[in-house]
């Protein structure tokens, strides 16, 4: 029960975070309506051609799914949306029985929450990351993408690695 706590607590914080840098973004940064421009295009750089990248803050508004997807159907995908948060969180409560994965769930379900709450706060997702690199614009992204991304990253990775290393994180 106690890992449970921890993992809670840090999920909470993760949204928490998630939501901040969301609002400071929605008010902070003016709103640009390309997903695919060079660096900075009126954001916030934070630094310029290390090691031939670039990363700044800028605000990008999605309606869609991953990439601008399915924008025509945002009621269906918050309800999708939901219904998977939903699915996951059912999964962990009553058919997870690999333990050592749960934080990684957590880590799907809390990006999946912070990515729903904007449809709620702002009628679409906030996205501010930026990332340029050898002159390629990578597409606009957010914290919650971030911790969607790693969470299943790692839950394709646990099954590949040594046994040893499963049972540290259990």
């Amino acid at each position: 029960m106690k890992k449970w706590a921890k993992y809670l607590a840090i999920s909470v914080i993760l949204l928490v975070f998630d939501c901040s840098l969301k609002y400071f973004t929605y008010t902070a940064i003016p709103k640009t309506s390309w997903i695919h421009m060079s660096y900075p295009f009126g954001g916030i750089g934070i630094f310029h051609n290390i090691f031939n990248m670039s990363f700044s803050l800028n605000h990008v508004e999605n309606s869609g799914a991953a990439w601008g997807l399915f924008a025509e159907y945002t009621n269906y995908l918050i309800f999708l949306r939901g219904v998977i948060i939903c699915g996951l969180i059912g999964y962990l409560l009553f058919f997870n029985k690999e333990k050592h994965k749960t934080f990684f769930y957590l880590l799907i379900i809390t990006g999946a929450v912070g990515n729903l709450l904007d449809f709620f706060f702002y009628g679409k997702v906030i996205d501010m990351f930026h990332f340029t690199w050898a002159n390629h614009s990578f597409p606009v992204f957010n914290m919650a993408d971030c911790m969607i991304s790693l969470g299943i990253f790692f839950l394709v990775i646990m099954p590949m690695l040594p046994k040893k290393w499963k049972q540290k994180t259990t």
